[in-house]
């Protein structure tokens, strides 16, 4: 699949917002992930200067970063960050949503990467799923899974859209059409009408 720079996004959106990011709290549990990064862009070198300066108080400097090409259209040698350089590296056999970095400091830490252009619920889920402590799933399995989720919820909400054109809605007793989600809840809480036995049934 080819990649292109996602050029509706400014250069310098990057650097006027927030990082986004979800870091795994501290524990002794050891995991495949430290986190997931969510971009704004494709463009690395606008992205990573506030990366590693959101990452400075918890994990000290970044010195180097590691990526897929894959995932990135444009890998530069090096990104100036805050009047330094980072060194910046690309290997095909990394997992291609995930990115390495490094830190004079702490080590080495693996974020997962979630594409700019996903889909702000299915964001939430996958920073969610790659902080959790001593998770054993890799990048790759975390963004498989997050496409199996999110077809089930688009196909779900397609059987809910055609249930109400088809003349599922039930009316209100003011004449307005109501779906499924305002009808009251039953003792076993399940949504419906009750049953009543008509006088054929008896």
């Amino acid at each position: 699949m080819t990649t292109t720079l996602d050029r509706t996004a400014p250069r310098d959106l990057a650097a006027e917002l927030p990082a986004r990011l979800s870091l795994t709290p501290k524990t002794t549990l050891a995991g495949r992930l430290d986190g997931a990064w969510w971009p704004y862009s494709r463009d690395l070198e606008a992205e990573l200067p506030p990366l590693a300066a959101a990452l400075r108080e918890p994990w000290g400097r970044v010195t180097r970063v590691t990526v897929n090409p894959a995932r990135w259209p444009i890998v530069p040698h090096t990104v100036a960050v805050d009047g330094r350089t980072l060194h910046v590296g690309w290997f095909t056999e990394q997992d291609p949503d995930k990115l390495i970095l490094l830190s004079c400091t702490v080590g080495r830490w693996d974020l997962l990467v979630i594409p700019p252009e996903t889909e702000p619920a299915a964001a939430a889920r996958l920073m969610a799923a790659a902080a959790i402590p001593g998770s054993v799933l890799s990048a790759g399995v975390l963004m498989a899974n997050e496409t199996v989720v999110g077809r089930a919820i688009r196909d779900a909400g397609r059987r809910e859209a055609a249930w109400e054109s088809e003349g599922g809605a039930c009316m209100s007793p003011f004449g307005e059409p109501m779906g499924r989600s305002a009808l009251p809840l039953s003792g076993n809480g399940w949504r419906g009408v009750p049953w009543r036995p008509s006088s054929s049934s008896r």
